[in-house]
């Protein structure tokens, strides 16, 4: 279930089962280490973008079953984060990262006012706009987003397994949490490994808390997710856990999970 590059070739932004019934919508910021050919992969080897300097690897794949079990939209980047980086707003200093995690990233060096700009308008606002238009024509909408994250960073192993993260509005975060011992085994954590200080929380805040819409993010462990056994498997955990976290929350209506 892994992506294939060509698949985001001619998109900004790709949209699977844009007319389900769920009132879930599904994003996935991360979904591709696609760099456009005139990048010249800013200036790294094949083989870090392979890594998760490049994208989330697994998370587009467990979002697209989830999609399918959920019958939810789901709203996808086009392009790896490191040409933009979705999850960030234009003014972020990590929105085109110059170095990340070990990793200098030659072409992001020294970028223009121009350049910054023109990435803004090609590869961020065709996404933010897309999904902006998806919440505002859902009925009561909830928003969920899938990540994942590396199991070793900046040389310590990480102990965290599935983090369930939250801004302000913590409403889905906390039903998840009360019920998490009853639908996995999993090291389970509030906002880690990371948190709303650390800026990963803007699909969140951008989209989601103005309309006091209930939202979530998920950030699941990338080796827990590595083959297409285990993406299907954490899609139908976290299609359960989702839905009794509504139940839990009211939103019972928001969710039909499909076998």
């Amino acid at each position: 279930m892994n992506h294939r590059q060509t698949d985001f070739e001619q998109d900004r932004v790709r949209v699977t089962n844009p007319s389900g019934a769920s009132s879930v919508v599904l994003v996935c910021e991360h979904a591709t280490s696609y760099i456009p050919a005139h990048f010249a992969n800013l200036g790294l080897p094949d083989e870090a973008l392979k890594t998760h300097i490049a994208w989330d690897p697994g998370a587009l794949a467990v979002a697209q079953e989830l999609s399918r079990r959920l019958d939810a939209v789901l709203i996808a980047g086009g392009a790896s984060r490191l040409v933009y980086d979705c999850n960030r707003p234009p003014d972020a200093p990590d929105a085109m990262p110059s170095q990340s995690e070990i990793h200098h990233i030659p072409g992001n060096q020294n970028l223009s006012a121009a350049d910054k700009a023109a990435r803004v308008a090609e590869y961020y606002e065709p996404f933010r706009a897309r999904l902006a238009q998806t919440m505002d024509t859902a009925t009561d909408p909830v928003l969920v987003t899938i990540h994942s994250f590396t199991p070793v960073y900046h040389g310590q192993p990480r102990t965290v397994e599935i983090g369930v993260l939250h801004d302000n509005d913590s409403r889905l975060a906390d039903a998840m949490l009360t019920c998490a011992t009853g639908h996995t085994t999993a090291a389970v954590r509030r906002n880690q490994p990371y948190g709303p200080e650390h800026g990963v929380t803007h699909t969140l805040k951008e989209h989601a808390l103005p309309g006091n819409h209930p939202n979530v993010m998920l950030e699941i462990r990338s080796d827990l997710i590595a083959n297409s056994v285990d993406q299907i498997a954490m899609a139908g955990l976290l299609a359960g856990w989702l839905a009794d976290g509504f139940a839990r929350t009211g939103l019972a209506g928001a969710v039909r999970c499909v076998a």
